[in-house]
């Protein structure tokens, strides 16, 4: 418990420190400041002891930011963003009648909800003579926290799902990663825009991390052990954002 502490006490001061330089720079770099709300479509993707065939989890993310605008240029911008991702993979298993016609799918669902922080930089790039339409491309680090999950309730009474399948003990609650994309952005008018944009989100930590478990009864054979080999499962999510940008313009009088 002493660790955890300490541990949790660490990424504390990390976060702190991260946020202090974002204001910093912000306040040298831009005078203005943007805020964006925006949500969309993601495909969740999954590693499970580094094997992709995993299949996607399409599920939903939304997310809320603020950006430091140059009021002289327009190009160059950091920003900082709070969101909520439904992360994870999912099994789809296909049925067939006896004459092999196509009798329906069902599928299970591995999700995990997780609030993510990230803190990054902007480069626009202007697409009309008027500078109301530009292109753009970001890039940034992330820390995720798994809020909840449902692979609690995947096992039910079946002893080879207990066996195969992730269990609650090796979910890990935090993690680092970064953020790659672009997009566009195009006012509405002085002070609102919008925004359309496709990021990558890949885990460098893995949000799930169980070692080997050895001596556990065989539910196929009694009175005969196995070993739980170990596991590791790392998340990377491809999203579609659809964002409102509403700007605080400061204007410096001299």
């Amino acid at each position: 418990m002493l660790y955890f502490r300490h541990k949790n006490s660490i990424k504390m001061r990390i976060t702190l420190v991260l946020l202090f330089n974002f204001i910093f720079f912000g306040l040298i770099v831009g005078q203005s400041t943007a805020y964006v709300l925006q949500f969309g479509p993601t495909a969740g993707l999954q590693k499970w002891d580094n094997s992709s065939g995993r299949e996607p989890l399409f599920q939903y993310h939304a997310a809320l930011s603020t950006e430091t605008i140059n009021n002289e240029d327009n190009k160059g911008s950091f920003y900082m963003q709070l969101g909520y991702h439904v992360k994870g993979s999912a099994t789809r298993y296909r049925f067939f009648n006896f004459n092999n016609t196509p009798g329906g799918t069902f599928t299970e669902q591995f999700k995990f909800n997780n609030f993510s922080f990230s803190l990054g930089a902007k480069q626009r790039f202007k697409e009309s003579a008027s500078g109301s339409t530009r292109y753009f491309y970001f890039g940034g680090l992330r820390g995720d926290y798994t809020y909840s999950t449902n692979i609690d309730g995947l096992t039910g009474s079946d002893p080879n799902k207990k066996l195969y399948y992730p269990l609650m003990g090796g979910v890990q609650r935090w993690m680092a990663g970064f953020s790659l994309g672009g997009g566009i952005e195009f006012d509405f008018s002085e002070l609102v825009g919008g925004q359309i944009q496709l990021s990558i989100n890949p885990d460098v930590t893995p949000q799930y991390r169980q070692i080997a478990i050895p001596n556990v009864p065989d539910p196929w054979n009694p009175g005969q052990n196995i070993t739980i080999p170990e596991r590791r499962i790392r998340n990377t999510t491809v999203e579609i954002s659809f964002g409102l940008r509403l700007l605080h313009k400061v204007v410096v009088l001299e």
